[in-house]
């Protein structure tokens, strides 16, 4: 992947409008640090990048190709280019850990090879070698369903890095996690990305964690690009002023009236989001 362009892009639900107007350019091996309030459109905008969601306006261009523009099969094999990582790994809860990991690598795998794996995992090293980075070793084995919140998500950024892609799109990475187990993870996912100079776009509410591990910032609200800036000229009146009215966010706190998203609870199937 060596360039993904977005040019006025749009995407509307109903007659709501979640991503509005958004050009932005991202080079090759840049690493992305996406920060905005809840509801700020953060992961329709992953999706739309993952070529999961068509805009409704604009043009979206991965490595000089306009995705929407493919055939079916042209477009699935552009998607094996992309990992797209939600908050909540898509782990079915029987599956053990190895299977689950080693799934980052069904894009490059034909069909029957992929049928093989889910009976007989190809390469336990190398599965055992994506835990072990994120100190999740032991768990080789185990049953998803027997894992922590905090657990599953460390196993779908581990999946990430056997994944044969040049563009991780990673939705809130360190949700479940404590601050020691953030940073830990954190570093480790974006090591493993400068060694293999793939591109990076990751939603965080972590503004700190953001400003010290992503050399570019990009704030959204309402849908719409706030600023695009390189860490270093963030200054604390910005993100200040981007959670206007969430500060509890910045915080790290839930309002009382929320509704809490348990990390270790499956979400509901998001909905199909149409343009209208």
């Amino acid at each position: 992947m060596s360039q993904l362009i977005v040019e006025g892009l749009r995407k509307k639900y109903k007659s709501r409008t979640v991503v509005q107007d958004i050009s932005l350019q991202l080079n090759s091996g840049e690493v992305v640090g996406l920060l905005g309030p809840n509801g700020a459109g953060k992961t329709t905008l992953l999706q739309v990048l993952a070529c999961a969601l068509p805009p409704c306006q604009g043009r979206l261009l991965l490595n000089d190709t306009a995705p929407w523009a493919l055939s079916a099969a042209a477009l699935r094999q552009l998607r094996g280019s992309l990992f797209l990582a939600p908050q909540v790994p898509p782990l079915p809860p029987r599956q053990r850990v190895v299977t689950s990991v080693l799934a980052g690598r069904l894009p490059a795998m034909g069909l029957l090879h992929s049928l093989r794996s889910l009976f007989y995992p190809a390469d336990i090293p190398a599965a055992y070698d994506a835990l072990d980075r994120f100190d999740l070793a032991e768990k080789l084995f185990e049953r998803v369903d027997r894992l922590s919140g905090g657990e599953r998500q460390r196993v779908g950024l581990a999946r990430t890095l056997l994944a044969p892609a040049k563009l991780w799109l990673i939705d809130e990475p360190l949700s479940a996690l404590d601050p020691a187990r953030a940073r830990q993870a954190l570093e480790t996912l974006l090591d493993a990305a400068r060694d293999r100079q793939a591109t990076v776009v990751a939603t965080l509410h972590q503004v700190d964690m953001a400003l010290a591990h992503f050399p570019r910032i990009i704030g959204l609200r309402d849908g719409a690009l706030v600023f695009d800036l390189p860490a270093q000229a963030v200054s604390r009146e910005v993100p200040a002023q981007l959670y206007d009215q969430y500060e509890h966010e910045l915080r790290g706190e839930v309002p009382a009236n929320a509704e809490v998203n348990y990390p270790d609870r499956p979400e509901p199937a998001p909905a199909v989001m149409h343009c209208r």
